[in-house]
């Protein structure tokens, strides 16, 4: 007799005929202030007029379900301890530990139970009165008080909604957690604002000063005058180009110093957006633009080999496809390895065709070169 596919795996199934046994599923019960929960998923939505794709860091407390997430371009070990100082002032204390999966931005080694935080986490744990757990391998229900939220930010939050920017993206996220928690939940019978009041209690408190999280670069500041930073560029004063600074990024602001009594503050550009941002005060007269205190040396060291060279270096940087620092070390070493007559005579040649290509002008010296200076021996001569 034959069976259809579906009749036989219904057979199958029905006997336990390569099923594996069924399990019943776990429950996990917490105390007040024994857990929270903390992970993130990426999620596509409307911000300033572009569809794009962002990180959503979530945390939740295991007994009063409070809810608290945030959206951010990107999320690294920089970004996951902004997100839980603010996630743990938006709790008003720190559970005794935090339940994370096995990602990189916190483990240094090992998962589940094996898990070794990165000393920097774990230090970071410490000051607020926790410490860093994970979950096994392939056990993901472990963490379900916080992956279960993902599902409703992205059904209910993010559906149908648009933002002008991250700072109103997370402005609303903010005010629709304290809506979300201040709503009577089904499956709890309470509202999770009630069961907070309880769980607040046992909370370890805040420190009496939270120092605001920070990340430091060391930059030079560019011939133009600005110090970049994930692809973005930050202006400074004209009479700090070429000198090396520190550059301080906060949540908010970056802050660049060059010494003790000079600093400059920025608000931080969220992503990386190719931005150039100057302030007012490092902004050149109108009709001057930003001079640099001193020529580029290469240009002073053609010069001063091979003065002849004044009208074809100022043609190369205006008019040259290279960086202008680039171009000029390059046709400093043309200088300094080629005899000068046919170095001369190729640039002359070149200026008279308007080239300015220096791969193109070195390969007119060699032939120069090789015409000049390597004639071939055509045997011996008859007399």
């Amino acid at each position: 007799m034959a069976l259809s596919y579906p009749a036989l795996t219904a057979f199958c199934r029905r006997h336990g005929i390569g099923q594996s046994p069924i399990v019943p599923a776990g429950r996990y019960d917490f105390e007040p202030g024994e857990e929270m929960q903390h992970d993130t998923s990426p999620h596509e939505v409307q911000l300033a007029g572009k569809k794009r794709k962002v990180q959503t860091a979530s945390a939740v407390l295991c007994y009063s379900r409070m809810l608290f997430f945030q959206c951010y371009p990107t999320f690294q070990r920089f970004d996951c301890k902004v997100f839980l100082t603010d996630a743990l002032r938006y709790m008003s204390g720190a559970a005794a530990r935090v339940m994370i999966d096995n990602t990189h931005v916190v483990v240094l080694r090992g998962t589940g139970r094996e898990m070794v935080p990165v000393p920097e986490m774990a230090a970071f744990g410490e000051r607020f009165g926790f410490h860093f757990v994970a979950h096994e391998i392939g056990h993901a229900n472990r963490s379900a008080r916080v992956e279960r939220p993902f599902w409703f930010i992205e059904t209910n939050f993010l559906a149908g909604r648009t933002f002008s920017s991250w700072e109103d993206l997370n402005q609303q996220a903010r005010q629709w957690c304290d809506k979300v928690n201040s709503t009577y939940k089904k499956h709890l019978r309470a509202v999770p604002r009630e069961l907070f009041a309880v769980e607040r209690m046992h909370l370890q408190p805040l420190p009496a000063w939270i120092p605001e999280v920070y990340r430091l670069h060391q930059r030079l500041v560019d011939i133009e005058g600005y110090v970049a930073l994930h692809t973005n560029r930050y202006s400074v004063p004209v009479d700090w180009i070429g000198r090396r600074v520190e550059v301080r990024e906060t949540r908010d602001k970056i802050e660049i110093q060059l010494d003790a009594r000079h600093l400059v503050t920025h608000a931080r550009i969220a992503e990386a957006e190719h931005q150039r941002v100057m302030l007012a005060a490092h902004r050149p007269p109108r009709g001057q633009g930003v001079q640099r205190p001193d020529p580029h040396p290469e240009e002073k060291a053609i010069l001063t080999a091979a003065p002849e060279l004044a009208d074809y270096v100022a043609a190369v940087k205006q008019r040259g496809r290279k960086i202008v620092t680039l171009a000029l070390r390059q046709l400093l070493r043309l200088v300094r390895e080629y005899p000068r007559e046919p170095l001369l005579g190729a640039v002359q040649e070149a200026a008279r065709y308007g080239l300015y290509d220096l791969d193109r002008l070195e390969r007119m010296i060699l032939r120069r070169v090789a015409r000049d200076y390597f004639l071939l021996d055509e045997g011996p001569h008859d007399d």
